[in-house]
Order: structure tokens, then C-alpha cells, then sequence
């Protein structure tokens, strides 16, 4: 009798997110030993970097953990494709509701779920709040106190690292984002030219009459033409990072700089 009691109560299932960024990973290093039955995803548009990718293979050799992918059989272009060439934008962030949230909601279905979100204690924003009564986030790094170098230092000690293209970029993500910062559009191009080229091709040949541009304000072809100009105000702007703490590793400078350039917040489900 006591079973069929038990079988009755519905599980709780703990979940969390994975973007192939930092916080997202930090968060994994400091749960998965606290959370056995943690339940680990990421959302594939299909459109994330190589090194995106190689990324979540260190986390789950690292951690021991398996990272479910979802959206295995569609991904962006399919659903531009149904949307009739119409790319997002800022304003419209298509992209994020059937890549990321529908993917996951449905994954979870009617069952009741945690969400572990690694929003950092110093950072004023929310995560993505579900709909679903059934869905309630959690954020052990506000509960904690825990900032930024509390997240790189999480990552060095647990001997995973930070992802490879924070040398360059400090956002998960498609990468044709349009939350890029102008030297993070360059230096795609530098890293990754044929992925730039195909971002290119995007913003060129789609198919619903708008003049289209990644970049605000710019096409990328035009913001090309400005490469030097571009790295030399990142270039001074790294500068006055570093000055400010000479000792910071070059990814905190590099964050910083970014954001100083331009510190418009992107889509948490895509960038944490």
C-alpha cells in the first residue's frame, strides 16, 4: 500500500540550463555534486560556435554529467524557413521563444520542475520565468553572495576553464547574435570567416522586403570596412580596463571592455 502511495507523488525535477557560457557552467561545477539527480540541457539552434560545442564536451567529461540536447532535428533555418525569411531582431526575438523556451517547456511538460539559473549576485535582472505554474527558478549564486571572479574562479579550480572564445567574445550563442558588439562582429570575422560570411549571406538574401542588419546601424560588410577603427577603440578601451586592475585575468578584461562598448543585455536563455 505504501508503494502505490509513493508512486502517487510526482517527482520534482531539477533542471539547468546550459548556454556554453560561463555562468551557466560555474553554476554546473557548484551544483552537480549538491544535486545528483540534476537533469543538464542545452537548447541547439544549431548555429552555436565550434567552440561552443567542444565547450559542452569538457563539461560533461569533467563533471561526469550528460548534457540532453534539444531541438535535435530543428534548428534555426528550419524555422525561418516557416517564418518566411523573416529574421529576428532585437525587437522581435523570435529565435529565442522556439529555439530556446518552447523547447524546453516541452521537454518538461506537465511535470513539476526547479530551475537552477545563474544570474550572479551582482548583476540587477531577472532570469526567464516560465509561464508554467509547474516551473520555478532558483538562483544559488544571488543566494550565495557569489559575483563575477567568484564565477571565474570556480571555473579555474574545477580545472574546466572558461570557454575558448572568450579570447575574443564574451557572449554564448548563435553566432550571428545580433547583441554582438562591433569588435565581437570583427573578430568572428578574423576567428571564423566562413561563419561571418554566412551571416553575411543572412542578412543579405532574406526574403521579406526589410533592409536587414546584424549590427545596428550598419551592414556587416560596411562595419568590415571599419576592422581597424574598430579594434583600435576596443584596443584603448581594454587599456583603461586593465589600468583600472592590472592584475585581472585577460577574459575579465575583456568583459569588462565589452561592456563598456556596449552593455545592452542580451537573451538570458542564450547567454548566461
Amino acid at each position: 500500500m505504501k508503494k502505490c502511495r509513493d508512486d502517487m507523488v510526482k517527482r520534482v525535477r531539477h533542471i539547468l540550463g546550459i548556454s556554453g557560457g560561463k555562468d551557466s557552467a560555474a553554476l554546473a561545477v557548484l551544483m552537480h555534486k549538491r544535486v545528483p539527480d540534476m537533469e543538464y540541457f542545452f537548447c541547439d539552434t544549431h548555429k552555436e560556435l565550434p567552440e561552443t560545442y567542444e565547450y559542452l564536451g569538457r563539461l560533461e567529461a569533467r563533471l561526469g554529467i550528460k548534457i540532453t540536447r534539444l531541438n535535435a532535428e530543428r534548428g534555426f533555418d528550419y524555422w525561418l524557413k516557416l517564418k518566411d525569411g523573416f529574421l529576428p531582431s532585437p525587437n522581435i526575438r523570435w529565435c529565442t521563444e522556439v529555439l530556446k523556451i518552447e523547447p524546453l517547456e516541452d521537454w518538461i511538460g506537465d511535470d513539476e520542475a526547479i530551475s537552477y539559473v545563474g544570474i550572479r549576485a551582482d548583476e540587477n535582472r531577472t532570469g526567464y520565468i516560465s509561464t508554467k505554474p509547474t516551473i520555478r527558478a532558483v538562483y544559488p549564486f544571488k543566494e550565495e553572495g557569489l559575483v563575477k571572479a567568484d564565477i571565474f574562479r570556480l571555473l579555474d579550480q574545477s580545472g574546466i576553464g572558461i570557454p575558448a572564445y572568450y579570447k575574443w567574445r564574451t557572449r554564448s550563442g548563435c553566432f550571428f547574435c545580433f547583441f554582438q558588439r562591433k569588435a565581437e562582429w570583427v573578430r568572428l570575422h578574423d576567428e571564423h570567416p566562413q561563419l561571418f560570411w554566412q551571416a553575411v549571406a543572412y542578412e543579405e538574401e532574406h526574403r521579406d522586403g526589410r533592409t536587414f542588419t546584424w549590427s545596428q546601424g550598419e551592414s556587416l560588410r560596411t562595419l568590415l570596412t571599419r576592422r581597424e577603427e574598430i579594434l583600435d577603440a576596443h584596443k584603448k578601451l581594454e587599456e583603461r580596463e586593465r589600468a583600472k586592475q592590472p592584475n585581472r585575468p585577460l577574459a575579465q578584461v575583456l568583459a569588462a571592455a565589452l561592456d563598456e562598448e556596449d552593455d545592452e543585455l542580451g537573451c538570458l536563455m542564450c547567454h548566461l
